[in-house]
């Protein structure tokens, strides 16, 4: 039997599949997944056109009081900067283009899943 933590990383997993699959079908390549560094985790890393995008990906159930964009707090969104930042300076890709994008996963009325791409979500302050 599956304990609350097991659950919510294989729900995680999931949603992670069905990001990858929606963003593939509109055309972003899919370079990596769950990359862990000292920053954080990035849930996706991929390129949107010439852009190279870190993708966190939220799933909220149907009886989540808050959506998947809403649910990334301060803390949250600094350690995605962080993340990114790390990756960036590993692979000496400080001048290419990046962004950080959400992609808030619920489900769905008409299909399995609603998903909703928000590009640039997270930036840095100046």
């Amino acid at each position: 039997m599956m304990d609350a933590r097991e659950g919510r990383r294989v729900a995680g997993q999931r949603a992670e599949g069905v990001a990858a699959r929606y963003l593939q079908s509109r055309g972003v390549r899919i370079l990596k997944r769950n990359v862990h560094s000292r920053g954080g985790e990035l849930d996706l890393i991929g390129m949107d056109q010439e852009v190279l995008v870190f993708f966190e990906v939220r799933y909220r159930g149907s009886g989540s009081l808050t959506g998947g964009a809403e649910s990334i707090g301060y803390h949250k969104q600094q350690r995605l900067l962080k993340a990114a930042a790390f990756y960036l300076h590993r692979h000496s890709l400080w001048n290419h283009p990046s962004r950080i994008d959400v992609v808030a996963i619920a489900p769905g009325i008409t299909s399995q899943y609603r998903v909703q791409w928000i590009k640039d979500a997270i930036q840095a302050s100046p």
